[in-house]
């Protein structure tokens, strides 16, 4: 569900995410599929909120996901490939793919950038970004990779183009992060019901069952 209209009682869910966040994409997929099951899902109005896991990551260093992981966190390749193996089943096991052998780490503003250009298209331009990433080794902070990917959910090109070649969308996204900031959070996918019901985490689908319920029921004030 996007950010179209909805009926007055609607209850507004915001989710802080990263498309180069593997839990992201699983939480992702897990929610909506808890929303689709939810019988209020017509009083639910989901906003994406940008978030960027490595804000300092430098673009178009084409760097794996593997040496990112050995450089930025200080751990052995034994170490992260027992943590690649156990995402990937997990992704598996929701029908995702986790190609982490040829996952490319990238710097996430741009593809945010692109995200709030999106509009309708905004959830299936997320999946590509995150197919993209985990699965083709696509470089995710290449200009010329993010129309191509854009394009292929219908955005023109052209549009685009001259979108990620100026700074539109920049305050968007950095209007989001703040707004993390401001709420405290650490860590990503994070989830919030008008801003009085919270959950973190790639939860399994009957948490965020009780999550919508509870942001369903929960008093506004």
């Amino acid at each position: 569900m996007e950010q179209n209209a909805h009926p007055e009682n609607t209850v507004e869910i915001e989710i802080w995410s990263d498309v180069a966040c593997p839990w992201c994409y699983i939480g992702k997929h897990r929610f909506l599929s808890a929303l689709a099951e939810f019988d209020g899902r017509d009083r639910v109005n989901v906003v994406w909120r940008s978030y960027q896991l490595d804000p300092d990551s430098p673009v178009g260093a084409r760097r794996s996901e593997l040496q990112f992981l050995m450089e930025s966190k200080g751990i052995s390749a034994p170490q992260v490939r027992q943590m690649f193996g156990h995402v990937a089943g997990l992704g598996a096991d929701e029908g995702l793919k986790f190609d982490f052998d040829t996952a490319i780490a990238a710097n996430t503003f741009d593809a945010h950038r692109l995200i709030h250009l999106a509009g309708e298209s905004r959830d299936a331009l997320m999946d590509a970004l995150f197919r993209a990433h985990f699965s083709d080794g696509v470089a995710i902070d290449d200009r010329a990779e993010l129309v191509k990917i854009a394009s292929r959910v219908g955005l023109d090109a052209d549009t685009v183009r001259e979108w990620l070649e100026s700074d539109a969308g920049a305050d968007a996204v950095r209007a989001d992060l703040n707004a993390a900031r401001q709420l405290g959070v650490s860590g990503v996918p994070f989830f919030v019901a008008g801003r009085r019901v919270a959950v973190s985490g790639a939860q399994q689908k009957d948490v965020f069952l009780q999550f919508l319920n509870q942001a369903i029921e929960a008093p506004v004030g």
